[in-house]
């Protein structure tokens, strides 16, 4: 009854400039990931509110290419008007719940059919758990059993990451913490836009 995430929000996705161009003029659709380490399973990703995380991101896609699909050649952000709709909220009790009893079904299922559970795991020396195959199966086996029992599917997630270097000793924020969205639904993005900087 009150989990839902009044209004609209703004999200900034980190792509080449030409993509950037080409989806903000609606000539190609923003494409949905579906990796096996997607943080919060399959579908578009924006940071929530954060245009610099977003070109952060992009910058860091050209020196390690081997994480995207595309080469970027020139830095640059789409902005987006988005709608969560029903989402899963994951800075809410109620969604972290159906995380818990979605993990636990699929841990009983691994034990049963000897199938190990997947691992979320970091990339070379980062201390960050970079690659999420474990969230990201829990998240997609969420989605699998709503459909499966006929329950309203969710049109996003988002979830708070904690991430990075403590910003002081002994500090509780990292310079990288940071709010995702997972757009399931592509009906939620409302609109694209070149953000003003």
């Amino acid at each position: 009854m009150y989990s839902s995430v009044p209004g609209l929000v703004f999200g900034f996705h980190g792509c080449d400039e030409e993509i950037a161009n080409l989806v903000i003029s609606g000539n190609i659709p923003l494409s949905k990931s579906q990796n096996s380490y997607d943080w919060l399973g399959h579908g578009i990703y924006f940071w929530e509110g954060n245009y610099s995380r977003a070109l952060e991101y992009a910058h860091l896609l050209i020196k390690n290419s081997s994480r995207n699909k595309g080469k970027i050649k020139k830095p640059a952000v789409i902005g987006a008007i988005i709608d969560l709709g029903n989402c899963l909220n994951l800075l809410e009790s109620e969604s972290i719940d159906l995380l818990k009893e979605s993990y636990n079904l699929l841990s009983i299922s691994s034990k049963t059919t000897g199938k190990p559970l997947p691992e979320n795991k970091s990339i070379d020396t980062e201390k960050d758990l970079l690659l999420r195959h474990l969230d990201c199966a829990v998240i997609e086996n969420l989605h699998a059993m709503r459909k499966e029992i006929e329950l309203p599917v969710f049109d996003s997630v988002r979830g708070y990451f904690r991430e990075g270097k403590e910003i002081y000793p002994n500090a509780g924020f990292h310079d990288k913490n940071h709010i995702q969205l997972c757009i399931r639904n592509p009906k939620s993005i409302k609109g694209f836009f070149k953000p003003i900087i």
